[in-house]
C-alpha cells in the first residue's frame, strides 16, 4: 500500500470532534476493500467507531488502536520530500495508515492483528467508552499516539476542575454596593498558582493549564458572576490535589471537577526506546481491550499546531515497529 497517500487521504477529510462520521465511512470502505471484517460501532448520532478484524480471526491477541477525530480547525494535506503536513497527520491520522499498514504486513506473515479507531478522543473518550462495553477478548492494544516511536513507559491523567465565582451587580462607581466575581476568581487562581503540585520521580511534576476564563456583563458594572476551566495533568492519584484545590479556594468559589482520566503506567519491552506522556490518550476508557501500551510516529509538540506534521521515515518505521512489537507480545 502507499503509506504516505493513505495519510494525505485521511488528512484531506475534516473529521473534527463530533464530525467523524465521513472519516469512519472512509475508514470501513478502505478495510472492506483491503479484505478486513470491518463493521461500524454505533456512538452517537451518526458517528461510529471502525472495528476490523481478519476473516476467520475475530479474536485476535492484539489489537491495534487510535482514533480518527482531530481538534480544529482544518487544515488540508501538503507535503515535501521528508514530511506529510496537516490537520491530523501525526494526531493521529499517520497513525491510523501505518497500523493498516502493519496490519496488512503481519497477515502476510501468519499473524493476525484487529484494528480500532475511535471517535471523540480530544474531548470526552466517548468512543472509547463505547468501545469498552464490547471488547472482543484481546490480551493487548497498542494505542498510537506521537510518541516519536518510542514506548511510553507512563501517560499522565487529566483533572478537569472549573471554578465558579457568585457576586452582587453594582453600579461601578460605586464598587461599595457590589461584590466582584471577578475579583474573587483571580484571587483563587492566584492562589492556585502558588500551590505546590506533586511530583513523581521518574515520571515528573503535575502541571495545571488555565484554559478559559469568562465573566462579567459590561466594563461600568461590578460583575456577579466569573468562570474558569483548569486542567491539570496527573502523575499520580488525584484525592489529595482535589483536598488540596478546595481548601485553598472553597472560600472563594464553587469547585467541581467536570471528569478525570487516571494515570497509568504502561507496559513496556527490553530493548525499544522509552519516554513519558505528558498528555492523556483513550488507554484509561479502554481497560477491557487488554494490557495498554502506547506507541506511535510523530511528535506531541507539532500535534495540535497550524504546522502539524509527521516525518514520512517515522511512519515507515512505525509499520516495522508495530509489526516487532505485536510478534513479541504474541
Amino acid at each position: 500500500m502507499d503509506l504516505f497517500a493513505l495519510t494525505r487521504q485521511l488528512v484531506d477529510i475534516e473529521s473534527i470532534t463530533t464530525n467523524e462520521t465521513a472519516a469512519g465511512d472512509f475508514l470501513h470502505h478502505e478495510l472492506t476493500r483491503r479484505g478486513f471484517d470491518a463493521r461500524k460501532m454505533p456512538v452517537e448520532g451518526n458517528r461510529n467507531n471502525i472495528l476490523a478484524t481478519w476473516p476467520g480471526h475475530p479474536h485476535p491477541a492484539v489489537v491495534f488502536s487510535t482514533h480518527m477525530d482531530t481538534v480544529p480547525p482544518f487544515i488540508p494535506s501538503s507535503e515535501d520530500a521528508t514530511r506529510i503536513y496537516g490537520r491530523g497527520s501525526c494526531d493521529a491520522k499517520g497513525i491510523i495508515a501505518a497500523q493498516i499498514a502493519a496490519a496488512e504486513k503481519l497477515r502476510a506473515e501468519g499473524v493476525f492483528v484487529g484494528l480500532l479507531f475511535l471517535v471523540g478522543e480530544e474531548t470526552d473518550s466517548i468512543g472509547a467508552r463505547t468501545a469498552n462495553q464490547q471488547p472482543i477478548g484481546a490480551r493487548f492494544m497498542i494505542n498510537g499516539e506521537p510518541t516519536d516511536n518510542r514506548l511510553a513507559l507512563a501517560t499522565k491523567g487529566s483533572l478537569h476542575v472549573v471554578l465558579t465565582a457568585r457576586g452582587k451587580m453594582a453600579h461601578s462607581a460605586y464598587p461599595e454596593l457590589g461584590e466582584s466575581a471577578i475579583d474573587k476568581l483571580v484571587e483563587a487562581l492566584h492562589r492556585l498558582h502558588a500551590m505546590k503540585l506533586p511530583e513523581t520521580p521518574g515520571i515528573g511534576a503535575c502541571t495545571k493549564n488555565v484554559g478559559t476564563i469568562e465573566g462579567g456583563r459590561a466594563r461600568n458594572i461590578i460583575p456577579d458572576h466569573a468562570r474558569a476551566e483548569i486542567f491539570y495533568r496527573l502523575v499520580g492519584p488525584s484525592d489529595e490535589l482535589r483536598r488540596q484545590i478546595v481548601d485553598a479556594v472553597g472560600e472563594l468559589v464553587e469547585v467541581e471537577f467536570t471528569r478525570e482520566a487516571q494515570f497509568m503506567r504502561l507496559r513496556i519491552l527490553e530493548g525499544l526506546p522509552t519516554m513519558v506522556a505528558a498528555f492523556t490518550t483513550d488507554i484509561p476508557s479502554l481497560t477491557n481491550w487488554g494490557e495498554p501500551l502506547l506507541l506511535g510516529p510523530g511528535s506531541i509538540h507539532v500535534a495540535h499546531t497550524e504546522g502539524e506534521y509527521v516525518e514520512k521515515k517515522h511512519l515507515q518505521e512505525a509499520v516495522e515497529l508495530y509489526c516487532a512489537v505485536a510478534k513479541r507480545l504474541i
